[in-house]
């Protein structure tokens, strides 16, 4: 009689892309996410806490790739062959929220909202399908005051987590300049024109000629998006290369530039660099080179207002700065962008150095709840990562590598067990410090291993972190006294 199949053991292995977390770094994560949600109960704004799992007719358009929706993210098919997917954001399923329950809800409405996102996406080093993110927004006001409080909120928070002033600066940009940018260069936003009466073939004439233009406009917009947000990585010559004939990559692979003339990328460079020494100079330079647009002009004049109101809290640029170079997610918002940046300088795996950069972006996104409406809700936010501010912290020794662990009561004989329990519960109930309660109680826990060998019960309060391990026996308890290592 032929033996039964053994069935294979499963592998314990992790997930790729995917990791598990211990002890203090899921402890310091919390902590974080605490100090962080204080700052936004500060100012007013309420959780919201949403389910991890969305329809992906909810995530819509914003799915990576919606023809093929478990791309992209992790989806799958319900018992009605509907497609659900893990969220891969907080925003898309805010606007889900807001639509749904706007009728319930005070508006403006103020929200934060702290988890895991998942992303079915290639993972790399640092690179996780789960990661944390720790929102806020506004939605339901198109006022400039909004974007100016997401701004002084994120500057408030990083100072709240320990990255000191003069470390971080918040930079500020308006998607508005840079399309009176492109409007001013023949790219322009608002594409539809019918000046005259038409034939009704004359108007199919046109309708398809401007159907085409639309088109090539749209993908040369896109393009110059795209290019222009490589401007950190290769520079002025770089981008300006790329706007126009292309270049060769560090592989020596030549990229296809976008073909505008020279004279129209160096109006688009002219944006990029119109940084000045001040809130004030900058302003006039974007000014100059919007020209006549109305939209740019608009997007100036926001950008004035927000400087003006963060100045009237105490806001400066050395914290937050109009930074026309910030150009990550214009792709994506409807006016303000802004992105907190980090300034010092770590080492990377090799030893050289380099500034940490970006560790939060958000800005203003006026269309993502119309999907669900039919009617343009005006939106603010940001989105900080958790996990990049935790290595942040680490890098600048803000954070160890370890938290203490807990003091450790060894056994010494097993029919005392009830006295170790409450020598135990005793140290529970007594403050780190009497003096100040906020540092709370003590840690403390009884070895509930083999205690036959007290050498392996002094490797495991080692192995603990503990900060003393206490010892009592027979002679200790007879004394009334315990013995500390």
């Amino acid at each position: 009689m032929a033996k039964p199949k053994k069935e294979p053991r499963p592998k314990a292995e992790t997930p790729k892309g995917f990791r598990d977390y211990f002890g203090a770094e899921v402890t310091t994560r919390a902590a974080m996410l605490n100090a962080i949600a204080g700052v936004y109960h500060r100012y007013g704004f309420d959780a919201l806490e949403s389910s991890a799992v969305e329809t992906v007719e909810a995530l819509g358009k914003f799915l990576p790739d919606v023809d093929r929706p478990n791309e992209g993210v992790f989806a799958w098919q319900d018992e009605d062959e509907k497609w659900l997917a893990l969220r891969y954001d907080l925003t898309a399923p805010l606007a889900r929220v807001y639509a749904q329950h706007r009728n319930d809800l005070p508006t403006p409405y103020r929200r934060y909202a702290m988890g895991p996102v998942w992303r079915n996406e290639k993972p790399g080093p640092g690179r996780f399908r789960q990661f944390y993110q720790c929102d806020a927004d506004t939605v339901g006001t198109a006022s400039m005051a909004a974007d100016a409080e997401i701004c002084a909120m994120l500057a408030d928070a990083l100072e709240e987590v320990g990255i000191e002033r003069g470390d971080y600066v918040v930079r500020v940009n308006n998607r508005k300049v840079l399309n009176g940018v492109l409007e001013a260069i023949g790219l322009s936003e608002d594409l539809l024109r019918n000046p005259r009466s038409m034939t009704i073939g004359e108007a199919a004439e046109a309708l398809y000629a401007e159907m085409v233009r639309r088109n090539i406009e749209q993908i040369l917009r896109a393009d110059v998006l795209r290019q222009i947000d490589k401007f950190d990585k290769v520079g002025r010559e770089g981008v300006k290369a790329l706007l126009t004939d292309g270049r060769k990559d560090s592989s020596g692979a030549f990229i296809e530039g976008v073909g505008l003339t020279e004279e129209a990328a160096e109006r688009v460079l002219l944006f990029l660099t119109s940084r000045g020494p001040s809130n004030a100079e900058t302003l006039a330079n974007l000014r100059a080179a919007v020209g006549g647009s109305d939209m740019g002009t608009q997007g100036v004049s926001e950008l004035e207002e927000i400087a003006t109101l963060l100045a009237a809290q105490g806001y400066g640029p050395d914290r937050i700065v109009i930074d026309p170079s910030v150009v990550r997610g214009l792709g994506y918002y409807t006016g303000p962008v802004f992105e907190a940046e980090l300034t010092f300088e770590i080492t990377d795996e090799k030893g050289r150095p380099r500034q940490f950069g970006s560790v939060a972006g958000g800005g203003r996104y006026d269309d993502l709840v119309a999907r669900f409406t039919g009617q343009q809700v005006p939106a603010v936010g940001v989105s900080i990562g958790v996990d990049r501010l935790l290595a942040a912290l680490h890098a600048k020794g803000k954070i160890g590598s370890a938290e203490r662990g807990p003091v450790v009561v060894t056994v010494m004989d097993r029919e005392r067990m009830a006295d170790y329990q409450a020598m135990v519960g005793e140290l529970r109930n007594a403050y780190i410090d009497p003096n100040d309660p906020s540092k709370g109680k003590i840690r403390a826990e009884v070895y509930l291993g083999n205690p036959k060998n007290f050498g392996n019960q002094m490797k495991y309060a080692d192995r603990r972190g503990s900060p003393v391990a206490i010892i009592a026996g027979g002679d200790e308890f007879a004394k009334g006294v315990v013995q500390i290592k």
